[in-house]
């Protein structure tokens, strides 16, 4: 929770006195009772209830100016709203790995079907693009509203040598700014996300480096998905070789990027963590003013307090 007007708190201060000024009374009123009057004669005159009960109205007072303080200061808690629009980038390495049949029927066959998964549950007003990438990055389909072009697209992916992760991060970047270029009469810039799943390492192209760099400069994280597992091995010229998910160089490029990093080794995984990434895009964070629930508070409080005062002393505090 945020305050808009935290000045106001100051005003807690009187009310600090006003129970540091009540405990004081008791203190004096219970040391006078001792010195006037035996024992037995208190247990004669007065009645026998709880010392919380006698406390209570003066402590619900209390809590009820502090409520109101507290509204005056217009207390905000951070919200999770439906974003109305936003530029989401699917990434998807195609090097010779993603062949590996560790994930069944083989990565890139699962990749494709659980990312054209993803693309048809974005929100309406979302743009969509798509990116491939192996020795160089190849955009499949530019960012816009068409879901059925997106899907498309990823079934034009063909495998190749290389994995230029960086080239995919900095050409998706490319994308999104050509996108807002195109509506600068925008009041506030639309927020956009770059989604990339590979099971390796940058190998060719530009360095990573260079591409955190320009996400981090645009605002733009890049959520990270490591797919496969560290059994992985494809056959190449009738030789096996092991192509172990890296999972700690995504996680890495998540991190900086301020994206998420997720891990997949099944289909299923992958499809679940696709809908996690959705559900997280799809919200906006927005301050909400809570300041009529602390007044609401604050009057109850005080509305309490009268009551058990006329209940248990027949008058008000």
């Amino acid at each position: 929770m945020s305050l808009a007007s935290p000045v106001w708190l100051w005003v807690l201060v009187p009310v600090a006195l006003l129970a540091a000024a009540y405990v004081a009374q008791q203190r004096r009123r219970s040391g006078y009772a001792v010195r006037f009057a035996t024992l037995p004669m208190l247990e004669t005159l007065l009645p026998r209830r709880p010392d919380w009960r006698r406390h209570l109205p003066a402590a619900l007072v209390l809590l009820s100016f502090a409520a109101l303080v507290v509204a005056l200061s217009r207390p905000q808690v951070e919200t999770q709203v439906p974003a109305e629009r936003a530029t989401v980038m699917v990434v998807v390495d195609v090097s010779l790995s993603m062949r590996a049949v560790d994930v069944a029927p083989d990565r890139i066959t699962a990749a494709r079907t659980a990312a054209q998964g993803f693309i048809l549950g974005l929100p309406a007003g979302f743009n969509v693009g798509v990116v491939s990438f192996a020795g160089a990055a190849t955009v499949l389909d530019a960012p816009g509203p068409d879901r059925d072009a997106a899907v498309a697209a990823l079934d034009r992916l063909q495998l190749d040598e290389g994995t230029a992760i960086g080239d995919g991060v900095l050409t998706s970047l490319a994308q999104i700014d050509a996108l807002a270029a195109q509506t600068p009469d925008t009041s506030e810039p639309v927020p956009a996300q770059v989604v990339l799943l590979s099971d390796g390492t940058n190998t060719v192209g530009r360095p990573v480096e260079q591409a955190v760099a320009a996400a981090v400069e645009d605002g733009v994280p890049v959520s990270t998905i490591a797919y496969g597992t560290p059994e992985g091995t494809v056959t190449v010229d009738g030789q096996t070789i092991p192509v172990p998910v890296d999972i700690e160089a995504l996680a890495a490029l998540a991190d900086r990027t301020g994206g998420r990093a997720y891990e997949a080794e099944t289909a299923d995984q992958l499809s679940q963590v696709y809908a996690d990434i959705q559900s997280s895009i799809g919200l906006r964070s927005e301050q909400r003013d809570v300041t009529p629930y602390a007044v609401g508070l604050g009057l109850l409080l005080g509305m309490l307090g009268a009551a058990g005062s006329l209940r248990w002393s027949s008058r008000i505090p």
